[in-house]
């Protein structure tokens, strides 16, 4: 019973109060439901107020989103051409920038695009022995919106994660929204818009901006589809505006799982679970372990090295609120918890991560190796890194290239095919009392 009696140890001389479990423990999986819960529906003062800014847009367009942007974000303009950043403006901060942030944008945009090229889908189609033709058309959307940050802090890669597979996908037309809060243009997101091949750039955010996407403007024409994060208001704005035009998904907070066999120095595991939880108060990150003496070593660093970050506390306020460090048994209950988990971003620092990284059912992205950091995926990797929160990576995938692309199923029959498929058609229509179905396909049947 050593892990028990390490356990206790850590949880009784450490400062920072980060829960400590024992996966062996009977009451083990309500107290992990209790810490991976998290509710991103709004509540009704949220949904009131995004309700009515989408009403408002839809009736007044252009004139309801200028009163908003200058309201919320401190401008004082009177016109959306005021608003609207010049492709020159882009290309400005793209000469503008340190040259060393323009290589670092410009390779990960090049690895990004490589990755993205590998997931195009194709056209297809085959030929039965009567003729008849199957397959599948594949067209890419016509024009997509993209929502980018620009509150509490600038995100130029997630510009580059966005666009750029919309890009490969073959989309035309491209409308970047960015919110500029008392008129401050970030060069770094500007810079990574120019490298995107951003059509149309404009400053604005919020829900106003998700609505003016969704229904378009006199000036911001409607797209049919809009990704990127954003806070509170632009998830909620995202959710209703579902239906007339397409969304990636309703992210919730970031997240980290590593899973560690011990052998990884320890000072590394700290900051891959900093790596996410400095992102904001409601981001987790959890460590499982075979190794209850390698758990105690995490823990001894994090209280070293939390002195060093410049977003201490909200690290502090992360890792107490919602992080975690989870003793198991062996590696196969290690997988086991992390399949229920299905994190965001999983770090298996183990040997053979292969082997493992076979057995995972449900994860957004999967970090093999003790030097596969979860920040090299964020930045330059290329994968994507917009990435399913929340536990809906059990049903839910990357944003990629296949995001923006539509199927669209092709069916052309020779005479003998119609023939044999309208005899079934037939049966099926007359069980479902759909007469006219019925002898629509009776028509082509040959006597």
């Amino acid at each position: 019973m050593l892990h028990l009696l390490l356990l206790k140890r850590i949880s009784k001389v450490v400062m920072m109060d980060i829960k400590v479990l024992d996966a062996t423990n009977s009451a083990f999986y309500p107290q992990l439901d209790k810490l991976l819960a998290w509710d991103s529906v709004s509540d009704d003062a949220v949904f009131a107020t995004v309700n009515g800014i989408i009403k408002d847009v839809r009736s007044r367009g252009d004139a309801a989103v200028v009163e908003y942007t200058n309201r919320f974000d401190r401008m004082s303009v009177s016109s959306m051409g005021e608003l609207e950043i010049p492709l020159s403006r882009l290309q400005q901060s793209l000469d503008a920038i340190d040259p060393q942030q323009r290589a670092a944008l410009e390779q990960a945009a090049a690895r990004i695009t490589a990755y993205a090229e590998h997931q195009k889908l194709e056209s297809w189609s085959y030929t039965e022995a009567d003729g008849t033709v199957l397959g599948q058309q594949i067209n890419p959307m016509d024009r997509v919106g993209l929502y980018v940050p620009g509150g509490k802090a600038a995100y130029p890669s997630s510009v580059l994660m966005n666009a750029l597979p919309a890009k490969v996908a073959g989309v035309p037309e491209l409308i970047m929204v960015v919110p500029t809060p008392d008129g401050v243009l970030n060069d770094m997101v500007l810079a990574a818009a120019a490298i995107s091949g951003a059509d149309r750039v404009f400053g604005i955010g919020g829900a106003q901006a998700v609505a003016a996407l969704a229904y378009g403007t006199e000036t911001i024409p409607q797209v049919d589809k809009i990704t990127g994060p954003g806070n509170i208001y632009v998830a909620t704005a995202k959710r209703m505006v579902f239906g007339a035009c397409g969304i990636d998904m309703i992210a919730g907070p970031s997240e980290i799982l590593v899973v560690c066999d011990g052998q990884t120095d320890p000072d590394w595991i700290a900051m891959d679970l900093f790596s996410q939880a400095e992102h904001d108060e409601d981001a987790q990150a959890i460590l499982l372990s075979t190794d209850a003496e390698f758990i105690a070593q995490v823990q001894a660093s994090i209280e070293r090295q939390l002195a060093e970050m410049p977003r201490a506390e909200i690290i502090r306020e992360s890792m107490q609120g919602r992080g975690a460090l989870i003793h198991v048994p062996d590696m196969d209950a290690a997988i086991e918890v992390a399949n229920y988990i299905a994190p965001e971003h999983l770090e298996l620092s183990v040997e053979n991560p292969e082997q493992w990284a076979s057995q995972v059912r449900h994860a957004g992205a999967i970090f093999m190796g003790r030097y596969t950091a979860e920040a090299l995926g964020d930045y330059c990797a290329g994968p994507n890194h917009v990435l399913p929160t929340s536990r809906t990576a059990r049903f839910s995938s990357p944003l990629g290239v296949y995001d923006f692309q539509k199927r669209t199923s092709l069916i052309n029959c020779s005479a003998a095919g119609a023939s044999e498929l309208g005899k079934v058609a037939s049966v099926l229509a007359r069980g479902e009392g759909l007469v006219a179905h019925a002898r629509s396909a009776e028509y082509r049947v040959r006597g």
